[in-house]
């Protein structure tokens, strides 16, 4: 029940959260909150030695003629794209919202599972996307622009790539019957961990030093794929390109 009182928060806002406008405003004011951080870093560690040694390519840092049209360009497709997908989902399936709150260990679970079952679906889409010239350059290409990458980078890519990683994230937890708490918690986590993932910093506390034994790739990992191209694809475990030899 440790997760009652803040299911009891959420549900209180149920008009705002069963709205048709709720799912596109959740995640954009979501992934703009995460980068912000990460914007501010690019700014400030420019001129202090001390934030800048985190900087996984020091010599490249974004200006601000680099950020704005990855903002345009995401807030675009949020309007025009990602939002008549979530208006028909909310038509056809309605969203309920249970009284009790998940037990926290279902979270737990639940939510790792989610981003098992999408680190392998992202793994193969982003192996074909490279293995076969023609969908790298028609659907994959435009997110290799920027060879050092920064937070705001994590959603600039093509209306194919970002309705297919959004398919990815939506279905899953639909497949595991969460609950809309765990959903919303997934989502949370997962867009966090592609901000960080692309940030271009290797901070004290990413989640790459947090998990043990190698286990979890990171900024470095994911760093080094848009540097070389040809090396880690999966996007926040490494199990997937150790078997692959990748």
């Amino acid at each position: 029940m440790c997760l009652q009182s803040l299911w009891d928060f959420v549900t209180a806002k149920e008009p705002l959260i069963k709205s048709p406008f709720f799912p596109v405003l959740f995640s954009f004011t979501a992934y703009m909150a995460f980068c912000l951080p990460y914007i501010a870093l690019d700014f400030l560690s420019t001129g202090l030695p001390n934030l800048r040694k985190y900087k996984i390519q020091p010599q490249n840092y974004p200006t601000l003629g680099m950020m704005v049209p990855c903002i345009i360009q995401s807030a675009y497709h949020h309007v025009v794209l990602i939002f008549p997908v979530t208006f028909l989902h909310w038509y056809w399936r309605p969203m309920n919202l249970p009284v009790i709150a998940p037990e926290l260990p279902e979270v737990l679970l639940e939510v790792g599972v989610c981003l098992l079952l999408f680190d392998f679906e992202y793994f193969l889409w982003h192996l074909l996307h490279h293995k076969v010239p023609w969908l790298y350059k028609t659907f994959h290409k435009v997110h290799h622009k920027h060879v050092s990458t920064f937070a705001l980078t994590t959603q600039y890519s093509s209306v194919w790539e970002l309705l297919s990683l959004g398919f990815f994230a939506a279905i899953n937890p639909v497949l595991l019957g969460c609950h809309p708490l765990t959903e919303m918690t997934f989502f949370l986590v997962n867009i966090w961990l592609s901000v960080e993932d692309h940030s271009g910093y290797d901070l004290p506390w990413s989640t790459h030093r947090l998990v043990p034994f190698g286990l979890y790739g990171g900024a470095p990992h994911h760093d080094l794929h848009h540097l070389k191209f040809k090396s880690n694809y999966a996007p926040y475990f490494t199990h997937w390109d150790k078997l692959f030899g990748t």
